[in-house]
Order: structure tokens, then sequence, then C-alpha cells
């Protein structure tokens, strides 16, 4: 194959070869006596998985290093794993669009927050009126968060809590309750006397398995203090007391 062959074949252009050439990715053939470089098949199979690699998302530097990892490898072991490489794209693109499917068709449809898991949008959907809340839109922005951000056992907790704090009709209602109070603070100082109730009320929400760590929690800890920095004074404090009342009656 000549390099422009070679290229179409492998779905790039004749410039990126030149340069994964420059780069010392892709060996370059010896110029035959007409003056053409012939490549061959393991040239398309390094070049194919340069791509592959490279759409995956790894930069050059460390395409370079899984190629080195490949040397002396006989064909048949490259070619394998390239199977395999393709057939991983497959089930994750299969699993990425079961996931989009739910998103789509789910009642209520995708939440502002989204995408989120299927589990949370569907939570959204059927807390959907209490979004007229300042402090429910905000935490539904962090319950998204803490999603993206948790490992997947923990994620699974989280939806399961949640279920249970709002999976009734009496949970929505001291849900709606401790929001009202949050929202009635937003121009309040720590010392108001409002601020009490609000915490009581707010931690009668919070089941067992939402934070059950909560007695370990840093108060110092720079999520943390980001989450309070972006509430109103009264508010963060009213989280604070609910943090500590939680922690001593779970000691």
């Amino acid at each position: 194959m000549r390099i422009g062959e070679l290229a179409a074949v492998v779905g790039v252009t004749t410039r990126a070869v030149r340069h994964y050439h420059h780069l010392g990715l892709l060996p370059e053939p010896e110029r035959r006596a007409n003056g053409y470089r012939e490549y061959g098949l393991r040239h398309a199979v390094v070049l194919a998985r340069i791509r592959r690699l490279t759409e995956l998302g790894l930069g050059l530097a460390e395409v370079r290093d899984v190629l080195a990892e490949d040397a002396g490898k006989d064909l048949v072991e490259v070619l394998t794993e390239l199977e395999e490489d393709l057939a991983r794209q497959e089930e994750a693109t299969r699993e990425r669009r079961a996931r989009l499917r739910v998103l789509l068709e789910a009642e209520g449809g995708v939440p502002a927050e989204g995408p989120v898991s299927p589990e949370l949008a569907a939570l959204f959907a059927g807390t959907a009126h209490l979004s007229d809340s300042p402090m429910a839109a905000k935490d539904r922005e962090i319950i998204a968060f803490l999603e993206t951000a948790m490992p997947e056992e923990a994620r699974e907790r989280l939806a399961s809590s949640l279920g249970a704090a709002f999976g009734s009709p009496e949970a929505l209602a001291r849900a709606h309750e401790a929001y009202a109070l949050l929202d009635a603070l937003a121009g309040a100082e720590p010392d108001d006397p409002r601020v009490a109730e609000a915490a009581r009320t707010l931690a009668d929400c919070i089941p067992a398995g939402l934070f059950p760590d909560v007695g370990d929690l840093d108060p110092d800890h720079s999520f943390l203090r980001a989450f309070y920095d972006d509430l109103a004074p009264a508010q963060a404090e009213v989280i604070r007391r609910t943090l500590r009342i939680l922690s001593e009656e779970r000691r």
C-alpha cells in the first residue's frame, strides 16, 4: 500500500501518518527502487491502534507507552487486542445509548440538572413541584454533583436513601416544610431564632442511610466550605447545626 492507500484504509489523513512517523509512533518503511514507500498490514494495524487509542482520549505520549508495551507481540496478539478493544467500545456504546433512551423517555423529560442516572431522573420528576424553592433547586444541583463524584457503590446508596427521603407524601411534606424554612432565611444572620427550628426540621427529613458517616465529616473540608460559601449565613448555619444533630443522634 502507498501512504494514501494506508491512510484511506485506516481512516486518517496522510498528514497524520507523516506526523506519526515524525514522532516515532509508526515505523516508516524503506523506500523501494521506484522511490515509493510500501506499507504492509503491520503498518495498518499499528496505525489503526494509534487511531483507536487517540479516539479513546489518550495523548500521543500515552499512545507511545502503550505501543512500547506491544513491542515483540506477534500479529495475531495485536489483532486480538484490537478486536477486544472494539468489543469493549461496542459494549460501552450500547450501555450509554440505553441510559440515554431511559432519560429521553422518562416521564417529565430530562431534568435541568441532567444528564443524571435514570433513578435520580425519576426522583427529580417526582419532586418537580419543589423546584419553585430556590433551596430545593440548589439541593438538586448538589445531589447531581454528588452522584457524579461518588463511586458506584456510594451512588447506589445515595439513590436508595433519597428514595426514602422523598418516597412518600409524608416525606415530601416534611421536605417542603424544610425548604420553606430555609428559603425564608435567605437574608438572615446566623443568630436568627428561626435557625434552630429549620435545623431540627431538616434533620428529621434525612434518613439514616443518606449520611451514614456524618460524624466523620471534617467541618473544614474544602467541599463543605465551598457549600457554605454558596449559602446565606443563616442557611449555612442551619446546615452546620443539622450535621451536628445527625452526628449526635447517630452515635
